[in-house]
């Protein structure tokens, strides 16, 4: 149940936007604790060396860890960072005014827009480099075009991405997004505790997260990513590639719809909470 102080038409709105995340954010929660893997992937997943999982673990962790260090840069040439952060400026301003959901909706379908060029995006580099036979070197394009989707929804809710603080919320949201099972749940308050309160970060911890989620991409895209080192076969891998955009994504914009509307509320002194 959602409680606001005092009723008025920009609270009414608010109540009812983020309803619809909560109610969302139930569904998502128990389609991925009843998520399990169907039994021939399990068994196809066992006959896979152990070597190769480790590589793909090491792999993804590399292009993490690389991305965030090396590619900002890079990742910001696909997209004018300022034009976004100028019409989030914009849209907040008239939140701020007006308030109501036809305002709020408008900030939520431009952190949007980019996903079906994104997911395009992904879809041919996927199955391009699968029908190659190239498996392990897509993964670092591949995170990069995940970043690309995360750091633009980011900016069009008006948040940062370069902080060590705003990049541990990054990995912990991504890694969430891939869990199933009663490990989701927990998860998903860590990255809920995060919107409530950004902690400090240091190196070591954000090291250590690379590690987790990489490990959580290796585990989920392993058969995936394992024959699409295969020419023409590969075509499979690399076509999951949107798939995976898409769930990271839906958890990710998600999230940060929520932590916008929660940072409304605090900004004009509502008390928001639920029950």
């Amino acid at each position: 149940m959602l409680l606001f102080q005092k009723k008025d038409k920009k609270r009414a709105a608010l109540e009812k936007e983020y309803a619809a995340v909560l109610k969302k954010e139930t569904q998502l929660k128990q389609s991925a604790m009843k998520a399990t893997a169907p039994r021939w992937k399990t068994d196809l997943e066992k006959k896979v060396p152990e070597k190769v999982y480790r590589s793909l673990e090491a792999a993804f962790s590399k292009a993490f860890s690389v991305v965030f260090t090396q590619g900002v840069g890079v990742i910001e040439k696909t997209y004018n960072r300022q034009n976004l952060e100028e019409t989030h400026s914009v849209q907040d301003y008239a939140v701020q005014v007006k308030g109501g959901r036809k305002e709020l909706k408008q900030v939520k379908r431009n952190a949007g827009r980019s996903g079906l060029t994104n997911t395009a995006l992904t879809t041919v580099e996927g199955i391009g480099l699968g029908a190659l036979g190239i498996g392990l070197p897509d993964i670092v394009v591949f995170v990069g075009m995940l970043l690309k989707g995360v750091y633009e929804t980011a900016l069009n809710y008006g948040f940062a991405y370069d902080t060590p603080e705003e990049r541990l919320f990054i990995l912990r949201m991504m890694e969430t997004a891939l869990t199933k099972g009663p490990d989701f749940a927990v998860k998903n308050a860590r990255v809920d505790g995060m919107i409530e309160e950004m902690p400090h970060v240091g190196d070591d911890e954000l090291q250590v997260q690379i590690q987790k989620t990489g490990s959580a991409f290796a585990v989920d895209m392993l058969l995936l990513k394992f024959v699409q080192g295969f020419p023409l076969v590969g075509i499979l891998g690399g076509a999951a590639n949107p798939v995976y955009y898409n769930k990271v994504m839906r958890y990710v914009q998600l999230k940060y719809q929520k932590r916008y509307l929660l940072a409304v509320a605090q900004r004009n002194g509502y008390s928001l909470r639920f029950l």
